[in-house]
């Protein structure tokens, strides 16, 4: 074997092991936003089983905000579905765009049942309700670590995803692009106008 030829197999084995670690780093990293997302799940699978209670506590004194009380219960509902589907291909940016537009949803309803309850002082008073409510804030707050989590892990992977030669090796991988977990609107920011 003449040393031109040794020179060609190193080059071409160094060339297909920086391959494969490149193919290998992008499964590491697609798996770890996988895992962060299966955190967010967790945080919002507790906050979807909260808000029923919540909801069945606040019944007995706002009776006549049924309105309000069954957009609570529906956001929670198309959010939870949401989630599921999500929580199946948490790398599908399709599924997490649904997800964010639900979760948006639920938190402005949220928001607005909130303000409703401010007004009702034997509701404010009840141990059970103030219990759940600080059960949901502090849920609220996970949720809110865990998106940030997420959407770093996300951020990494995109990030090394679009850089040369790392690209080639995504695309004909099949390394698709992943969604950022983003609330979709300001609107939850607004304060709650309430009317009576």
């Amino acid at each position: 074997m003449s040393t031109g030829m040794i020179v060609t197999l190193v080059i071409v084995v160094v060339l297909i092991l920086y391959l494969i670690s490149i193919f290998n780093r992008l499964v590491a990293l697609r798996n770890r936003f996988k895992n962060a997302f299966a955190q967010i799940d967790v945080q919002l699978q507790r906050r979807h089983e909260l808000i029923p209670n919540l909801v069945e506590t606040a019944k007995t004194y706002m009776a006549h905000e049924k309105e309000t009380l069954t957009a609570v219960i529906e956001a929670r509902n198309q959010a939870q579905t949401a989630v599921e589907a999500a929580s199946a291909h948490p790398e599908d940016a399709q599924a997490i765009k649904q997800l964010m537009t639900a979760e948006t949803a639920l938190t402005g309803t949220l928001g607005k049942f909130f303000a409703l309850s401010e007004n009702y002082p034997d509701i404010k008073a009840n141990q059970t309700m103030a219990q759940l409510m600080e059960e949901l804030s502090s849920t609220e707050n996970k949720v809110s670590f865990s998106r940030q989590a997420f959407n770093d892990a996300v951020m990494t992977y995109n990030t090394y995803r679009e850089q040369f030669p790392n690209f080639f090796i995504a695309n004909s991988g099949g390394f698709k692009p992943a969604e950022l977990f983003e609330l979709e609107s300001a609107d939850y920011k607004q304060p709650v106008k309430v009317s009576f």
